[in-house]
């Protein structure tokens, strides 16, 4: 290695090359860890943990790994999977409950039913939430659950809460009704052998057209609708909530899923789900149809301050002020007050500023556990989780009419830029609103959240959604399946860090160090550490799960 170093024959291009054929991270974090016990002070390179592969190719197939087991264990479970909650996940859980329930006591409502039940379990749900968190808590909880939830579902709870018509819209089909019970493994069905069968589903769902598209790019860009193709994005992640909700009100069960966004040519996301249970096609089209999410935003028509125009000013005390006039914008709560005095005369609440639907394209096909039909599907459903949604990489994937794409990318990236993502987005002062929770510093058209990121095409949420009760563990819990199984396959023991917390005290390097080594020889050492270990196991070269979801391979404790 010394030779190696002083000789400097080696770049970091041919050292990143032999890290990713032996599964090495090829941009390892530096730390600096020191045994409080013996004093002993040591450099260690732990793993970036990226999911890109862009970024890192190992860590991202780890990664992939991680999620490929947590899809397969609940796919096809044969018992109802035991769930331990922590105080923030049960008042997570509760949330969730509240909002079906809420749901169930508005379908009730709309079909002329006695709702006493309902409002009576509404009650005991909101004392059981209060005796968990303060009132003055409330609304933050709900945003803590939206980031932090498996479920991604959110109930609006709190004092500041807005009563909207519960009312179903007139243009959205009615849900059928099933005697609802407990339980999340779905419908057992009998063979032509009498033995009994539990079959899955694997559904596809996608945005609705917004014009004719070829290869990708719309045939004609002038009539492309890219105003509510940058909205139905924006408000992917609730429409897809709302399908969930309206799916398990319909099976009659707790359903549980493992859903993937991924983009499609046309840079729209649409959803891939892996479902344990069953429904007939017929149900699950009519579920489709009648989801929809409404938001009750203030219009965006008219703007106020175009793109040169003076933007408005931030005055301590009063929030945004027009810069000629000096005139204090609308806030927030004034202009969603506004938009209620303006309903309609039979005490509705007028027409929502966008109504997000599904398209009429739905591919759904059932799974049975242990073929390899299943593990296709796995496979597929994980795909692009280590690929980003950037447009570069979706332009780079196809060179045909790849200068037509470009102005498709230009177009959307433009309508996204001044949509509104959030009550708290920057855009609204275009429109002469002030976003909720405003501070100094805001621009419009340069909202800093994800949503506008030139990687997430819009759509702000998580990649992967998984829903609480699927396999039992959180991601966490199968990165710890994991790591204990390399250490065991290792000969190491997998509580030696438990029984000694707080021993090692770490802290990160810098770049600049002087006492660091270049990253090619710190690469080159850890190909060299991973080859011995091999070698002592006398294990398979590759020393990890293949694609198909084995049992992970045995690698060392901090690279699991």
């Amino acid at each position: 290695m010394a030779a190696v170093k002083a000789s400097g024959l080696v770049s970091r291009e041919v050292a990143e090359q032999l890290a990713v054929a032996n599964g090495v991270c090829i941009r390892p974090i530096p730390m600096r860890r020191q045994d409080t016990v013996t004093g002993v002070v040591d450099t260690v390179d732990l793993p970036c943990g990226s999911w890109r592969e862009s970024w890192c190719p190992p860590c991202a197939k780890r990664a992939r790994q991680v999620r490929m087991a947590q899809c397969r264990e609940g796919w096809h479970m044969e018992s109802e999977p035991l769930v331990e909650y922590t105080r923030g996940e049960y008042r997570s859980y509760l949330h969730d409950l509240r909002e079906q329930a809420q749901g169930w006591r508005d379908d009730a409502e709309a079909s002329g039913e006695d709702t006493t039940d309902f409002d009576l379990a509404l009650a005991d749900l909101d004392t059981e939430i209060g005796a968990l968190v303060p009132v003055s808590r409330a609304t933050a909880d709900v945003a803590d659950q939206e980031d932090a939830g498996d479920d991604g579902a959110s109930a609006e709870v709190g004092p500041d809460r807005r009563s909207r018509s519960t009312r179903r819209r007139d243009d959205a089909a009615n849900l059928p009704r099933r005697q609802q019970v407990s339980g999340t493994l779905g419908r057992v069905y009998e063979g032509r052998d009498g033995k009994g069968f539990r079959p899955s589903m694997f559904l596809t769902l996608t945005l609705p057209s917004y014009g004719r598209v070829s290869n990708g790019v719309p045939v004609d860009p002038d009539r492309y609708d890219y105003r509510r193709a940058a909205r139905d994005a924006l408000h992917f992640g609730k429409l897809v909530d709302r399908f969930v909700q309206n799916l398990r009100r319909v099976a009659g069960w707790d359903v549980q899923y493992f859903a993937a966004v991924e983009p499609q040519r046309r840079l729209t996301p649409h959803l891939h789900m892996a479902i344990r249970g069953t429904l007939p096609r017929s149900v699950v089209r009519q579920v489709v149809e009648a989801t929809y999410h409404q938001v009750w935003w203030p219009s965006v028509d008219r703007v106020v301050f175009g793109e040169g125009d003076a933007e408005p000013v931030w005055s301590e005390g009063h929030g945004y002020v027009h810069p000629g006039t000096g005139e204090v914008l609308a806030s927030w709560d004034e202009a969603l007050d506004a938009l209620d005095d303006g309903g309609s005369a039979d005490g509705g609440h007028g027409e929502p500023l966008h109504v997000a639907r599904f398209g009429s394209q739905m591919d759904m096909q059932g799974v049975l556990a242990g073929t390899s039909d299943a593990d296709q599907r796995v496979r597929y459903l994980t795909k692009y989780l280590t690929k980003s949604l950037s447009w570069d990489a979706v332009l780079k994937a196809d060179d045909a009419g790849s200068s037509g794409r470009a102005a498709h990318v230009a177009r959307l990236a433009e309508a996204l830029r001044w949509e509104p993502c959030s009550p708290e987005c920057a855009n609204w002062l275009r429109y002469g609103v002030q976003p909720r929770k405003a501070k100094s510093g805001l621009r419009p058209g340069w909202c800093r959240k994800k949503a506008h990121s030139p990687d997430r095409m819009g759509y702000g949420g998580r990649r992967v959604l998984v829903s609480r009760k699927w396999s039992g563990k959180t991601l966490a819990g199968h990165k710890a399946d994991r790591r204990a199984w390399a250490l065991a396959a290792a000969g190491l023991d997998p509580e030696e860090e438990a029984r000694e917390p707080g021993r090692y005290v770490w802290r990160r390097l810098s770049a600049s160090d002087p006492a660091l080594e270049p990253v090619a020889v710190r690469l080159l050492r850890l190909v060299a550490v991973r080859q011995a270990a091999r070698a002592a196991r006398e294990g398979p070269p590759d020393g990890g799960p293949d694609d198909v979801g084995k049992a992970p391979g045995p690698d060392t404790g901090r690279d699991a």
